[in-house]
């Protein structure tokens, strides 16, 4: 019987990207700066926590632009070549040559195993993988470290940037024709940002017949403290994750089941408030 759709986030959930996609923003803004500014990962989850700088390439940019504000100067007047920032920052995170990989996307460590899905396979859930990730990169994790076989996968080439739903919509529509699933079965996602949770609720705006769940995952940097732990978390939930978890292996079939329960106590609270102060 099918149970629920999972679909997944991959960086910060299924691989580490704090010494990789982070440590490459880092490089781009530094270089970008001459040398001035030197964002920490504190300040790039701040960025992020505004939930629309999924894409680092952006957010290296908007970094960067905050910057020079902040010296006193305008955007307009800064002279920003976009495409020499993407350059440069491929040629640290890929390497220096494109056909062999050499950069900081080849130290990442893993943050699940493949027996996890096989596991969710065997439990009855189907299950693919939204991401901001370029295709080639969620390939090189996902089939090449990870050994998975064909995930369906929607990458940056494929769909608008989270918070947009739409690549969400493309993976369940892929899942449904692959495996034959029955009709609206209830979705979660998982992910490591505000940005994902924001794209759960925008689903739940575009399609409200449907039980859409948002899953937050600590990525590692921020479990490095308790305080740091805490105000993660708490900025997930705020954008609407249903639970938070430290691994993405926490997602048991139990875990999703108190999570799609919670989900429904919640919806059911909404509905009697709503009816207490209907007057009618």
């Amino acid at each position: 019987m099918d149970k629920a759709i999972l679909v997944f986030d991959i960086d910060g959930v299924i691989r580490n990207v704090g010494g990789s996609y982070r440590r490459a923003i880092v490089d781009t803004v530094e270089h970008f700066t001459s040398g001035a500014f030197c964002p920490t990962l504190t300040d790039i989850d701040q960025l992020k926590s505004e939930g629309v700088w999924n894409n680092d390439w952006e957010a290296s940019r908007e970094l960067i632009y905050r910057y020079f504000e902040g010296q006193g100067q305008k955007r307009e007047d800064i002279g920003l070549d976009y495409q020499k920032l993407v350059a440069f920052f491929q040629s640290r995170y890929r390497g220096p040559n494109e056909d062999n990989w050499t950069g900081y996307i080849c130290t990442e460590p893993l943050l699940v195993s493949s027996g996890y899905f096989q596991r969710l396979t065997a439990a009855g859930f189907s299950w693919g993988f939204f991401s901001g990730a370029m295709r080639a990169e969620a390939a090189y994790v996902l089939e090449g470290k990870l050994g998975l076989s064909s995930p369906v996968v929607v990458a940056m080439e494929d769909a608008p940037g989270k918070p947009d739903p739409t690549g969400l919509f493309a993976v369940l529509e892929t899942l449904e024709k692959q495996h034959g699933l029955a009709e609206n079965l209830p979705v979660i996602y998982a992910g490591d940002t505000v940005g994902d949770m924001y794209t759960v609720e925008n689903a739940r705006l575009a399609m409200p017949s449907r039980n859409w769940t948002g899953v937050g995952v600590l990525p590692p940097h921020v479990q490095e403290s308790q305080t740091r732990r805490e105000t993660y978390s708490t900025k997930l939930l705020e954008a609407g994750a249903k639970i938070v978890l430290s691994n993405i292996e926490e997602l048991s079939e139990e875990a999703i089941a108190r999570a799609l329960l919670k989900k429904e106590e919640g919806r059911r609270k909404k509905e009697k408030v709503d009816g207490d102060s209907n007057p009618n």
